[in-house]
Order: C-alpha cells, then structure tokens, then sequence
C-alpha cells in the first residue's frame, strides 16, 4: 500500500489520517496508487460553481442554473442536490423541491471560457485529453513520470489544486487502469474527491452494482435486461459471453467485456463527442418566425462558444424543434467545410427554420453541430467567398472580447434583436 497527501504531495506512511509536513487528512492510499495512468477528471456542479465564484454572497445558497417555466435545470450547486434538484430537471419541480433557491440564468460564453482555461492546464501535462464536455475529460498520462517528476496520482492530484487555486472551482478526479474504471472511479467521491479502482480489485469492485452503472446501458436495455433476471453486473460477469451474445447480439458482448472491467478503448484527442448542441424550451409556445429566428441566434452562439472552447467544430449542422403536441422534428444539412462559426451555423440553420415555420406552434428549439471534427480543420479560407474569412475573423476578434471583459461585452445586432425579444416576451424564456 502506498499513500501520499493530497494537498502537499507529500509521501506518507499507509494508514496515517494525517500528513505530518502540512497537517492536511486528504489522505490518498492505494496499493496500485503509482501504477494507474488513465484519469476522468470532473469539474464539480460547473456552471454553478462559475456563479458562486464570481459572487461570493451565493457561497451558502441553493444555486439552480437554469430558467423559465418550462425550461430544464442547466446544473445545480450540491446544496440544492440535497433537497432532490438534478440536472435535466423540469424548473418547475426544481422549484417545488428547493423554493429558496437563486435562480440563475445560464451564462455560456463565461463558462466556455473558463472550460477553455481548464482544459489548458490539462494539456500541459499531457498531449492525450479526451474532452467529453465544458466540464470533463479523460486523460492518459502513461509515460509522464519523467517529464512531471511524480506519478501521474500526484500529478492529477497537483491539477485539482492548481484548477482550485487559479481558477476557483473544484474538481473530482478518478484514476484507474482504463477509461471505463476512471470514469466510474471519479463518480464515487463528490465534491472535491480523488477516488482509485485498481486492476486486481476491478471485477470485484463491479459484482454489486446496478447494470446502469455501465455507461450506454440506458433506460432501454435495463429493462431489457430485467426482464430476463438481470439487474447486476455480477449476473452479467457469471453469464457465458456467447449465451449473451445470442439473446443481445454485439450489446451481449460489448456488456459482458465491461462487466469483466475490459475496456481497450484509447483515450483519444480527437474526442469522443458526436455532437455538440443547445436547446430551449419555451415558457409558450411560438410559431412567428421572427420570435423563433431571435432564439435561434442565441443557440447558435452558444454551440459555437462550446465549440471553440473544446477546440472542435462539425461538418453537419442540425435543427431540433418540439411540436406544443410534443412531436420532434428534426433537420440536417452537412457542409462543404466544417465550421465552428456561430455566423455560419445560424445562417444554415435559418433556412432549415425558415421552411418549418408554417403556422405551427413550437415548444422548444434546438440547433447543433454533428460529425465533430478538430477545430484546425474548420473555417478554411475560401477563394471564391471572400467575405467568409472577414466574418471568421470578426467573429474571433468578439470572442477574445468577451473573455476579457464577459460575455454580453459585445455583440451583433442579431444579439441585441434577440435580447429585445426576450425583454418584450418575457413568456418566452428557457434553457
């Protein structure tokens, strides 16, 4: 067994609960501690801990980013979690669970750029970061130890004080043999936790837990799987992989592979993503286009932000509307070059509106890049439309405004149309 503190980096003797160089009792033991290189690291309640940061008198209070009605809960702070707030949840029962909540509307070119700014410090450790989200990342630091002149447990364990101190957010972090274990690893000690699944205790580890806990066994195939008896991973361990095989297909093996702790997959720069989106639920409904035209702008801007901070782009770009009778419609249209523009994307997207728009009343509104791709490979210069690298351009030059002095700092008149909207219907808010 190895251990070392958490807050010094300081080695100790295993068993110790507290470090005798700084007193510190975040206390770190394993007996693989030194040998596992895969790291899931998750940024804790995110967009909520942006605000608190940037307000101190919220630091005591329920915290919901989120709005309207009819909107969804963007993410809560831990203290709402406590009286049942989620992620994805309605605001209106977001509101009956925890009425004394601040409620506070989403801010998405502040938080892409503090994700920017994580990411960043992740990088300098290793050139292997899988980005997932704004807020999380897989990383291999296999081979570091010589650059870093520590493991790659104290050196995650020195980013989680470094993103702490500079940046002012905390992080969980989980380290493990692969991407699977790292990811399960850093959901197991929230908020500001480091948690460690070694190799030889993985298959164990896994025997009692729920089928869900497997990542992509959702809803569906839990039920699925219950119907035939099977509700723990350590059914899934004990099954044949080929009697699996014929009742799931591939899903039969692909589960039986996770259930044994298996998993080859690379952590992979290029990332993980399929798709980057946004979308609002309205607290009314709407069916003129020029209301749907204002919002659609701000989706934009708000894919584009996420975009650039995770330094991707997308060839496809989509639209997403919801019926008031809940019916989804969705459209696509693939482009001669990737982009990452928000200029570009709206652009696309309005004409795919503009043939929706007839006299239906919509719910909600959606738009989204697809078939991610890296952000070098978007926006080339483009010989015939000259006015396509002047918008790339001006559009850069707005975002390296907002990152120094916020988000609203600057805007298109599309922006500021869009804001008058939202101030004359305020029946018309969301996220």
């Amino acid at each position: 067994m190895t251990a070392f503190c958490r807050d010094c980096l300081s080695d100790i003797s295993p068993g110790a609960a507290q470090c005798r160089k700084c007193r510190g009792h975040r206390i770190l033991a394993h007996a693989e501690l030194y040998e596992l290189s895969i790291a899931h690291l998750d940024c804790d309640a995110f967009y909520a801990a942006i605000e608190k940061r940037d307000d101190p008198s919220l630091a005591d209070k329920a915290v919901i980013v989120g709005g309207g009605k009819r909107g969804v809960v963007s993410t809560c702070c831990y203290i709402a979690r406590i009286d049942g707030v989620r992620s994805a949840m309605p605001m209106f029962k977001a509101r009956t669970l925890c009425p004394h909540a601040v409620i506070i509307k989403p801010n998405m070119a502040k938080y892409a750029t503090e994700g920017k700014r994580v990411r960043a410090l992740m990088r300098e450790l290793t050139p292997l970061v899988e980005p997932l989200s704004l807020d999380e990342a897989y990383l291999d630091l296999s081979g570091t130890e010589r650059l870093h002149g520590m493991s790659p447990a104290k050196t995650m364990a020195a980013l989680a004080n470094r993103i702490e101190n500079e940046i002012g957010i905390t992080v969980s972090i989980g380290l493990s043999c692969n991407k699977f274990l790292a990811k399960l690893a850093s959901e197991l000690d929230k908020p500001r936790g480091f948690a460690v699944i070694g190799r030889a205790e993985a298959v164990s580890f896994l025997r009692d837990k729920p089928v869900g806990m497997i990542r992509g066994a959702g809803a569906a195939l839990q039920a699925r799987l219950a119907k035939d008896g099977i509700m723990r991973i350590g059914q899934l361990q004990d099954a044949d992989a080929r009697d699996l095989a014929r009742r799931y297909g591939s899903t039969g093996l692909w589960l039986h592979r996770l259930a044994m702790a298996d998993d080859t997959r690379a952590v992979d720069p290029s990332g993980e993503m399929k798709s980057i989106s946004s979308e609002t639920t309205f607290d009314g409904d709407i069916a003129r286009f020029e209301e749907l035209e204002a919002i659609l702008w701000r989706q934009c801007e708000r894919v584009s932000a996420r975009a650039k901070a995770m330094e991707l782009g997308g060839r496809t770009v989509t639209l997403k509307l919801k019926t008031a009778n809940f019916k989804i419609r969705t459209r696509s249209l693939s482009l001669d070059a990737p982009t990452q523009l928000a200029d570009r994307v709206f652009r696309i997207a309005r004409e795919m509106l503009k043939r929706e728009t007839d006299g239906t009343a919509f719910r909600l509104l959606g738009a989204g890049l697809h078939n991610i791709c890296a952000a070098g490979e978007c926006d080339p210069d483009d010989l015939v439309d000259r006015s396509r690298a002047k918008q790339a351009k001006a559009e850069h030059a707005m975002d390296k405004v907002r990152a120094k002095f916020g988000g609203e700092a600057v805007g298109k008149g599309r922006s500021l149309r869009a804001q008058r909207h939202s101030q004359q219907s305020p029946g018309r808010r969301g996220v």
